[in-house]
């Protein structure tokens, strides 16, 4: 409003009185992890297609066998956008992923030191030293639109912790993690990631082909995380991604039995099956939680879609008077971005008071926490969650119940 009227005459204001509206944000933004001899190291580089890749970082025979087949497969099962870091030159390559600190007006592809023994796991772990020098996983702190976090082939457990670490920090990304090729033993004797409701874990690798080298295994993290990517597209982020074909598998490393399923399914190690017809499909859609509220992918996800969202639309509120008038606004913004997720099947409920609640008042608000420049809402969501186990309960009927006219 204007302090003061100088002349008589007409004076039209713009009054914002209405919610902001929230929109989602993105859910299937992959980070890679991978090791290539071409292209920029320790570089999030954003990647499109197929083509984008093999230009910046070569094909399968030039790049790292797990990152190119892992960014392919991921473009081939329905991923649009990802950000791939190169750590460093493969095991074997003619030039290291020992890389020296970058000089200024030098070039980040020219500093590869010559072949030697190199800290692995330390090269995809990175180190912050501020931005535009951080390497490795920490390269990804600088790129908030990640959705998904995936690191094709590396089962080291420090290197899984680390991507694990990473997406419970920032709390606004997943980790998609493979397990090793081959086990020793049984399936009961397969390693397991640490409990943690921000990761998923995908067993066995899957079968592809590869020009020059034939049918060979690959880790199905790249695949799956097309399919997260497709599932989220196609149905949305609460669909779990499971019971989806894995597009360009042509077999397993290991055959799962529904017997050797039951021992993985309740550690949180999601199976890749060979199911009836040759459809080769993720067949599990659980974290590695040990929380019962955090079991599944879908749920995991949709909150932290819900949760980003708010926390990027609502930046408007800071500074605002704090009092009733505020409490509204903020109550109907959210509660609009709700009730759109509602009507999408995002949420439980007939209704979306039985689905959602938004409560922003002087309850919530009291004297003591507005003097502390507090703005607290208190949010409760019924989130939908996958038919994991479907039954049929089926029995005879006595003789003369059919249908009579």
């Amino acid at each position: 409003m204007a302090t003061s009227y100088l002349s008589p005459g007409v004076y039209v204001e713009e009054v914002d009185r209405g919610a902001k509206p929230i929109e989602a944000v993105g859910t299937n933004t992959v980070g890679f992890l991978g090791e290539s001899a071409r292209g920029p190291v320790n570089e999030a580089v954003l990647v499109t297609n197929w083509s984008q890749f093999v230009k910046t970082y070569g094909d399968f025979g030039q790049c790292s066998q797990h990152l190119a087949h892992a960014v392919y497969g991921f473009f081939n099962n329905g991923g649009s956008r990802c950000f791939v870091v190169n750590v460093g030159a493969p095991d074997g390559a003619t030039e290291s992923a020992a890389v020296a600190p970058a000089k200024e007006g030098e070039k980040k592809e020219q500093q590869a030191k010559p072949a030697g023994k190199v800290d692995r796991d330390g090269l995809f772990i990175g180190k912050d030293n501020g931005p535009g020098a951080r390497t490795g996983l920490k390269c990804f702190e600088e790129i908030d639109e990640i959705a998904l976090v995936a690191a094709p082939g590396v089962v080291s457990p420090a290197v899984q912790d680390a991507i694990l670490s990473h997406c419970e920090t920032r709390k606004d990304r997943f980790a998609i993690l493979d397990s090793p090729e081959t086990i020793q033993g049984g399936v009961d004797r397969l390693p397991r990631p640490r409990d943690s409701k921000y990761g998923a874990y995908y067993f066995p690798w899957i079968q592809v082909y590869d020009p020059e080298k034939g049918n060979i295994y690959v880790p199905p993290s790249g695949h799956v995380a097309g399919v997260y990517s497709r599932t989220d597209s196609e149905r949305g982020v609460h669909k779990a991604p499971a019971n989806e074909i894995v597009r360009g598998a042509l077999g397993l490393r290991y055959n799962i039995s529904k017997g050797e399923q039951d021992l993985l399914n309740p550690k949180g190690i999601n199976c890749i099956r060979m199911m009836q017809g040759g459809a080769i499909r993720i067949w599990g859609a659980r974290t590695l939680s040990s929380d019962s509220s955090w079991r599944y992918i879908n749920v995991r996800r949709l909150f932290i879609m819900v949760e980003s969202s708010i926390e990027r639309a609502t930046q408007w509120v800071v500074f605002e008077p704090n009092d009733h008038r505020l409490w509204k606004r903020v109550t109907r913004t959210i509660a609009s971005f709700l009730t759109l997720l509602h009507r999408n099947g995002a949420l439980m409920g007939e209704t979306a008071e039985k689905a959602f609640f938004v409560k922003c008042d002087a309850e919530t608000n009291p004297p003591e926490v507005v003097d502390a420049g507090q703005l607290i809402v208190e949010i409760g969501l019924a989130p939908v969650k996958p038919a994991e186990f479907v039954i049929f309960r089926i029995g005879q009927m006595p003789s003369g119940g059919g249908i009579s006219e």
